[in-house]
């Protein structure tokens, strides 16, 4: 008859530590509905078909350099994201990183976000210094961020915060539209997956002729008209 007692009191005890991991829904953290597309900075780079089009694999460079996420009331999630990463060893190799992604998402108990593509994403690399300057590849990485917030911008209105999963920041993203600007939220080219395994139709590929598994393959640019050609390069599969 003592057990009662005891075990009211370790529930007791473990109860903050569970419930402060719930969302917070308030004016404070989550002044809005994350439903919409957010875009940083300029607010250059936006999802939607005016950023990618994933059946030719092909990009619209926008002016400025951003991230934008989209995500619909539904579950799914678009991202576009453009970026130049500097090399401070050579100053004048700058790289230039675009891609595309979409999926399903998922708010989770914990405060975190997961967002699962699709598997229909690339981005394209653009490297003068390297030995291949200019090449798209797949990119479909699973993404959590730990945690997001809202806040309501005196002058700009709503503004999204996401952290990735060790903590760090993206840079800050305000709503330009609660109407989500995606493309159609499903398969855009094939991608199809042989059974069992869970490898790319590409990878298969390369397995099939021998291919160590520290290679993988690109689609390489070549010329003004964008034209494309499917080759090996190195690359962790």
């Amino acid at each position: 008859m003592f057990l009662t007692p005891l075990i009211g009191l370790l529930l007791a005890s473990l109860a903050p530590s569970v419930y402060s991991q719930d969302i917070r829904y308030d004016a404070e953290h989550n002044a809005t509905s994350i439903v919409g597309t957010w875009s940083s900075g300029s607010k250059a780079v936006q999802t939607g078909p005016g950023f990618a089009n994933p059946a030719n694999f092909s990009f619209t460079y926008p002016p400025t350099t951003g991230i934008s996420y989209s995500f619909d009331d539904e579950g799914h999630y678009e991202l576009a994201r453009y970026r130049m990463i500097g090399n401070g060893s050579e100053p004048t190799c700058v790289t230039g990183v675009i891609g595309w992604a979409h999926g399903t998402y998922a708010l989770n108990s914990n405060g975190s976000i997961t967002l699962t593509p699709f598997g229909d994403g690339y981005q394209q690399i653009q490297d003068a210094c390297a030995a291949v300057s200019n090449f798209i590849e797949p990119y479909n990485l699973t993404e959590s961020y730990t945690n997001w917030r809202i806040f309501m911008d005196a002058t700009a209105g709503p503004k999204l915060h996401l952290f990735q999963f060790d903590g760090a920041p993206l840079a800050p993203q305000f709503q330009v539209s609660t109407t989500p600007n995606m493309l159609p939220t499903r398969l855009l080219r094939n991608v199809s997956r042989p059974a069992g395994d869970g490898t790319t139709k590409a990878a298969a590929f390369l397995k099939s002729n021998n291919a160590p598994h520290t290679r993988s393959w690109r689609v390489e640019v070549l010329g003004a008209a964008g034209a494309v050609v499917l080759s090996v390069a190195s690359f962790v599969i």
